[in-house]
């Protein structure tokens, strides 16, 4: 009983007092959170492979500053672009596309995550409050750079 405790008490003490979590929502609720409160949909389009995600998520989006201004200003959805669940978006209906064994992309990480006719992973999308494309950005972003879009991103 000591030792669960003693397990317990040191975890707690391992947290940071100001740890924030960043707070991820559906496709499928965006239309109703919209209609509380107009905001930006911040999308993040991630693969299990991609080592740029898992370094973004792992930095980036552990970051207090960005998590603090994500969760105030914004709704964010955190994407894998091989989902295999169909999601209805924006009236529509998006399914998962096989193009070979165990491969394939989600319909809707093509249509929020295509730049210059191309599919890179990491993807940054920005919605307006009507789910309408405002910005993109493909690649790894440190945690400064996100900070300057999201500065922008608010103006």
């Amino acid at each position: 009983m000591r030792k669960k405790l003693f397990i317990l008490l040191l975890l707690c003490c391992a947290i940071p007092a100001g740890f924030a979590q960043l707070h991820s929502v559906s496709f499928e609720k965006i239309d109703s959170l919209q209609t509380i409160k107009k905001r930006k949909t911040i999308v993040f389009i991630q693969t299990e492979w991609c080592s740029f995600c898992h370094a973004m998520k792992n930095t980036t989006f552990k970051n207090e500053e960005i998590i603090k201004e994500l969760n105030a200003a914004f709704y964010f959805i955190d994407f894998n672009a091989e989902e295999k669940r169909t999601v209805i978006f924006n009236k529509t209906t998006f399914q998962y596309k096989p193009t070979g064994n165990n491969f394939g992309t989600h319909e809707l990480a093509i249509a929020l995550g295509t730049v210059n006719k191309q599919l890179n992973f990491p993807v940054l999308c920005v919605l307006n409050s009507e789910n309408e494309i405002i910005f993109q950005h493909s690649g790894y972003l440190k945690p400064k750079e996100l900070k300057l879009i999201l500065e922008k991103l608010k103006e």
